[in-house]
């Protein structure tokens, strides 16, 4: 896919995003930073992003990799990005039946693995302690309706 392809289908999806951030239904109490705030300055920063790397791909500054110039990906680069997009697949079909605390563990560990870090024990530790850590401090701190941490069953 060429650069200027890549960004006109970048500046789509930041379009989608936009659209959804203003479908998120607003708080019922008065609250200074509401639901909406967090998620529009990050598609608002993205969107900017997208812009600027649009600009750079029409004015042939981003490299064509569609075009063997003897460039070649990394060896892996299919199994990293399986892990990688995997990773956020499982979390989004596993939230509402398991909770939020073992959904985000394997998400966590397909991200370490599609960045060359060892699926074993410690990597499932790490990341399981990351995710209640993120749990407890956005759900139990702020509020934030992150849903239960672990299924009602355990």
């Amino acid at each position: 896919m060429s650069p200027l392809r890549l960004a006109f289908l970048l500046i789509a999806l930041c379009g989608v995003a936009a659209w959804q951030v203003t479908v998120i239904p607003e708080s019922l109490m008065q609250m200074t930073v509401g639901p909406v705030l967090a998620p529009a300055a990050i598609v608002a920063a993205l969107s900017l992003v997208v812009v600027l790397y649009g600009i750079s791909a029409w004015r042939g500054r981003q490299v064509d990799m569609s075009q063997d110039d003897g460039q070649q990906a990394l060896p892996g680069a299919n199994a990293r990005l399986l892990f990688l997009l995997g990773g956020g697949v499982a979390f989004m079909t596993l939230v509402i039946p398991l909770g939020f605390v073992l959904p985000a563990t394997l998400c966590g560990m397909g991200i370490a693995r599609a960045f060359d870090a060892p699926l074993n024990a410690k990597s499932a530790l790490v990341c399981g302690l990351i995710a209640a850590v993120f749990w407890v401090v956005f759900a139990r701190l702020l509020g934030v309706g992150l849903g239960p941490a672990l299924p009602w069953w355990i």
